[in-house]
């Protein structure tokens, strides 16, 4: 992720990141495989240091053997992504708030 210039983050900020990361992340599995389809599913979104921020977000997702036809690691890894993208947007909110 690129620097975005943002104040060290307290511990509400870390959870919150955290929280809209794992959130976005379950959103984005749910929005392609439909919960019955899912035996198993983890997120864990974990923030190292204040600044610089670390995100990293682990899923484990276990499908149902009867969608085979779905690619569980694909959407994991999608999902990982649009979490990403969701931390950043909020970081950057901060990073101009931070500024005003």
């Amino acid at each position: 992720m690129e620097e975005l210039g943002i104040p060290e983050l307290n511990s509400k900020q870390v959870e919150r990141v955290c929280a809209i990361s794992e959130e976005n992340a379950r959103k984005y599995v749910l929005s392609q495989i439909a919960p019955k389809n899912i035996t198993t599913l983890n997120i864990c979104a974990e923030v190292e240091g204040t600044k610089p921020v670390k995100l990293s977000i682990d899923i484990d997702m276990v499908l149902l053997p009867s969608s085979k036809d779905c690619d569980a690691q694909k959407i994991a890894d999608e999902a990982v992504k649009y979490a990403f993208n969701s931390a950043e947007e909020y970081l950057r909110k901060l990073a101009c708030n931070s500024q005003t």
